[in-house]
């Protein structure tokens, strides 16, 4: 290994340690979300370390093809140490700043969609709902009144009817129009005592 490659080997371990100190302190920020759920918090915390370690060796490889010495450590360990030294409280504040910064922006854009999208959509659906029970209503009544426009010329023409018939004829239907009216009372009956038993 010539010296250019170590000294750029150094450089960019040193420069390793410094993200890997922004990515902890990152991920330090966020955990206290996750804080009180231990499987999901070990999973996390797992999954970083393994994730910052690829990080590094990538790195490694771009620059010597990932062949580790003593000195890649010791960089990498002095990279993280000026950043706590020197950068740390600065990125800490910029962090939050740029937490609050997401958070209000996130906050207006729920608010413009709730004023621009869910408040009119509920107001539609609501004039909706109203205008299809007005036309059932409406429909309704025109049927009932059709209904009864056509039941009283019916009934009548069936009493004209009725009396026009032989007497023996009229037996029978009396008969028949008897039963009719026990069963349909019948029926009635039924449904009202299974109505109070479901109740």
């Amino acid at each position: 290994m010539t010296l250019d490659v170590q000294f750029m080997t150094i450089i960019t371990m040193v420069l390793g340690g410094f993200y890997l100190g922004t990515a902890h302190d990152t991920f330090r920020r966020f955990s206290i979300h996750w804080r009180q759920r231990t499987l999901l918090m070990y999973t996390l915390e797992i999954s970083f370390w393994l994730i910052q370690t690829l990080v590094l060796f990538y790195l490694l490889f771009l620059v010597n093809n990932g062949e580790l010495r003593f000195y890649v450590f010791l960089a990498v360990l002095l990279g993280y140490a000026a950043y706590q030294a020197l950068a740390a409280p600065l990125f800490k504040r910029i962090l939050e700043r740029m937490i609050y910064l997401v958070k209000a922006v996130w906050h207006f854009v729920n608010q413009v969609g709730q004023a621009l999208v869910v408040t009119p959509v509920k107001w539609l659906v609501h004039v909706l709902a109203v205008f299809i029970l007005f036309l059932l209503r409406l429909i309704s009544s025109i049927c009932l009144f059709l209904l009864k426009l056509i039941y009283f010329p019916l009934r009548w023409t069936c009493r004209l009817a009725y009396r026009c018939v032989p007497k023996r004829m009229q037996k029978n239907l009396d008969k028949i129009s008897f039963h009719y009216s026990k069963i349909k009372h019948n029926v009635i009956k039924w449904m009202k005592n299974n109505v109070s038993k479901w109740r």
